[in-house]
């Protein structure tokens, strides 16, 4: 009961002056409970924590086995000269020799993950014709006559604290009398947003399609048959035998559920390139009836995707502007509540939507605080640990130690959802506003775009020059079952300020 005690937010409404009733005239209040996040600072899950030192153990032995050969081998041939060589030289045992270093070598290669580095990614930007301000936002929902009063009422209420500014894109089709989301539209807007970020990709890393050896397409909401992913094989003619998924009903974590599925196929395949392209298609996720739990995607989804580029060959690193470190997922879907906070349904009027839970944003949290709790030992540095760890060992009966996670990184890519879900995430990890500053731009300038979300982040971060060599970026997206994942890159130079950019006005 006290656990649930401090998960509950209460907040005092003011109703306004009673019209009828033995109270009219008098000034009417009630209080509203809502749910928050829960507090990731004061309590953390030891069994995440072991998890994630699994996974560093698991890492770490490719790390710790060459040092030690090398160390070995070394000392071995530092006791020999060119003198006590030179008599005993033989052709056969030479070349034994040889053979012998080139297999271990063979051997420790193939045995050990591939580096992945992140060449370049692109995000797409919608004409201009596209923008909607928050005021033409109401207007257009309420000239549709889809919607009530009480609807219009709520979704006024909710876009104006949502984080939004008056730029974000919407395709006008949602705003026509009676619509309901079809094929014909979905289509039109995946391949207006698709082929948009490919084109921007593929101009500024000068990559021919041919030479694209794996191909992952993310959409939550729209499946099509034939796929995005064959939309997008047909369209750019790539190679006949790619390894091309399509991953659907993910929603806005499944961004970097494909960067983890594309990096396994990178490592089956080194030297390969893999195309890694993020949407949510607006259109199919529009609700047109009077729900309230289905309207809340209404106010936030917008228009957007990402196309990422990444490689297994070692040349590449070059011109790459990222290194691929750690990635962590987190799903819940095995507790009911987390499972149905999100979902996909039709109201009684056959109209299809979805629903979002109050739940939300508390099963969110816990996703969140476990992934987090996962990824802190691959991450943090070795002081923070060893505080936390005699901190617990010693059972001190004082607030327990908890890890500064922003000691781990120089920027911090949080899933642009709604104002008040960055907010809470920052009053939790304690973030600075520096760190929420790219979050915060991208949710008002773009709205949330779902999980092409966190690269319109990245790229503003880019856009204003703050990505400097040696810099370690975090990215997290947290969606529908419920899944939190974590990504963490780090920059293997400075990045200047690219040519093509969506943030920038100058490369229309």
């Amino acid at each position: 009961m006290a656990r649930e005690h401090e998960l509950l937010s209460p907040e005092i409404v003011n109703r306004g002056v009673e019209n009828s009733g033995p109270y009219a005239g008098s000034l009417s209040f009630s209080v509203r409970v809502q749910r928050r996040l829960p507090d990731f600072l004061n309590s953390v899950n030891l069994k995440y924590v072991r998890l994630g030192y699994g996974y560093l153990l698991s890492h770490g032995v490719y790390l710790i086995t060459a040092p030690i050969l090398i160390v070995i081998f070394g000392a071995q041939i530092g006791k020999l000269t060119f003198s006590d060589l030179l008599p005993t030289f033989d052709t056969t045992d030479a070349v034994f020799l040889f053979g012998l270093l080139g297999i271990l070598a063979y051997i420790y290669l193939e045995t050990t993950p591939c580096w992945i580095y992140l060449v370049d990614f692109a995000c797409y930007r919608p004409p201009n014709e596209l923008k909607i301000s928050k005021k033409e936002f109401i207007e257009q929902a309420r000239e549709s006559g889809n919607f009530n009063d009480a609807s219009l009422e709520f979704k006024q209420r909710i876009i104006k604290n949502s984080g939004l500014g008056d730029q974000t894109y919407l395709p006008r089709a949602v705003f026509c009398p009676g619509y309901r989301p079809n094929l014909k539209d979905g289509r039109e807007e995946a391949a207006m947003v698709l082929f948009g970020a490919i084109d921007d990709l593929l101009a500024t890393t000068k990559i021919r399609p041919k030479d694209i050896r794996v191909l992952v397409v993310n959409c939550g909401v729209l499946n099509t048959t034939p796929s995005l992913s064959a939309m997008v094989i047909n369209h750019y003619k790539l190679r006949h035998n790619i390894n091309s998924f399509n991953l659907g009903g993910m929603g806005c974590s499944a961004g970097i559920i494909a960067i983890d599925l594309a990096k396994d196929l990178l490592n089956a395949y080194p030297g390969s390139y893999a195309l890694v392209v993020s949407t949510e298609v607006v259109s199919n996720t529009w609700y047109g009836g009077n729900e309230v739990d289905m309207l809340l995607p209404n106010c936030f989804f917008r228009m957007g995707a990402a196309a990422v580029l990444l490689s297994s060959c070692r040349l590449d690193r070059w011109r790459s502007k990222y290194e691929f470190k750690q990635l962590v997922r987190t799903h819940k879907g095995m507790d009911n509540r987390s499972f149905k906070c999100m979902h996909l349904k039709e109201d009684a009027e056959g109209r299809q939507g979805l629903s979002v839970s109050k739940d939300m944003i508390e099963v969110g949290g816990h996703a969140l605080k476990a992934n987090i709790t996962t990824l802190g030992p691959l991450v943090l540095p070795v002081s923070e640990q060893v505080h936390f760890f005699t901190n617990l060992l010693l059972k001190k009966k004082t607030k327990p130690y908890i890890p500064d996670y922003k000691q781990a990184f120089e920027h911090i890519c949080i899933l642009a959802t709604s104002k008040k879900v960055l907010d809470e995430i920052q009053k939790n990890l304690e973030l600075t506003e520096e760190l929420m500053e790219a979050s915060r731009k991208t949710l008002e300038r773009f709205g949330n775009t779902s999980s092409s979300s966190v690269w319109y982040e990245l790229a503003y971060l880019e856009a204003n020059a703050r990505v400097k060599r040696g810099d370690r970026i975090w990215q997290t997206a947290f969606g529908s079952g419920v899944k939190c994942n974590s990504v963490v890159w780090k920059a293997l130079r400075n990045v200047e300020k690219p040519e093509r950019s969506p943030w920038l006005e100058s490369s229309e």
